[in-house]
């Protein structure tokens, strides 16, 4: 396994005050990543920001290993639905332009609170399937990979992504499974990685500090799960994700691809990634 990094676990220092889009992948090479992955964002509309941090990553020899995209496919208007899949494509187009082999956009964030029947996930899954396989088909043409991943809560668990990635149903679309966000769903992070392991082509670690929903709430900096239980983002091996278990049970799989370091918790986020970075690697080495 490989180690990158995401955009989204720098925080502040992402602003181009800081370390700003390019930044981010010199202090990715300091840190000993392998690779850097990117969060869409107000940079892509910089000019040539794709071929720049093509450019800067090849320079650092590091890689650029995937792009991070919004989405809704719950369109039930055909118009709307044509506009959707063209803008994921067009975010198809500058992943490919970074170098990116891989996409993960997401699904959609559920149905409207006045929807009262026929809002289940595979009510969901009719509607949002046949977009997303017209992305991934575009997407092959390109060289790239598209992936959900188990994340904003509606298509967080994993029967639930499993469910979706079944009934697409083609080769070029899979899972960025992050071994934290199950947690979000009030699902076993170890149970729910087994059974996502084989769909894998890409993985966030990512750890949680948690607390039960009968308890006060702990205040800033927490939030809650599905459930109602109190979830805090963590330095990796500092939570209760049991990150060391997933990644064993990743290798058991065959998985032997990029394992990105996503931290979100409160410590400084430099900090942060050098720790969580530091504790991931001797986990890969199968050290506890």
């Amino acid at each position: 396994m490989k180690t990158s990094v995401t955009s989204y676990s720098f925080g502040s220092y992402f602003s181009e005050e800081r370390l700003g889009y390019l930044g981010i992948i010199d202090k990715a090479k300091e840190f000993g990543f392998d690779g850097i992955e990117y969060v869409d964002g107000g940079y892509m509309k910089t000019p040539d920001a794709a071929k720049k941090i093509r450019e800067r990553a090849a320079e650092q020899g590091i890689e650029v290993v995937t792009l991070a995209v919004g989405a809704n496919f719950l369109q039930t208007d055909p118009t709307k639905m044509k506009d959707e899949v063209a803008r994921v494509c067009g975010m198809v187009d500058f992943a490919a332009e970074m170098g990116a082999k891989l996409m993960r956009h997401d699904v959609a964030g559920g149905f409207g609170a006045d929807r009262k029947h026929s809002r289940g996930y595979d009510n969901a899954i009719a509607i949002v399937a046949d977009g997303i396989r017209e992305v991934t088909k575009y997407a092959e043409q390109k060289g790239v990979k598209t992936m959900t991943e188990n994340h904003g809560f509606f298509s967080q668990d994993a029967a639930r992504v499993e469910k979706l990635i079944n009934t697409v149903a083609h080769d070029n679309f899979g899972a960025l499974v992050d071994l934290g966000n199950f947690m979000c769903a009030d699902e076993d992070p170890t149970l729910s990685v087994s059974i996502m392991a084989p769909y894998a082509f890409h993985v966030h670690a990512k750890d949680f500090f948690w607390k039960s929903g009968m308890d006060v709430n702990p205040g800033a900096g927490w939030f809650q799960t599905r459930a109602g239980n109190y979830l805090r983002g963590a330095i990796i091996g500092h939570g209760e994700a049991k990150i060391w278990q997933s990644v064993q049970t990743l290798k058991k799989a065959g998985y032997d691809g990029y394992v990105t370091v996503e931290f979100e918790g409160m410590e400084d986020n430099l900090q942060g990634i050098q720790l969580g970075l530091g504790n991931l690697k001797r986990f890969i080495a199968g050290e506890r």
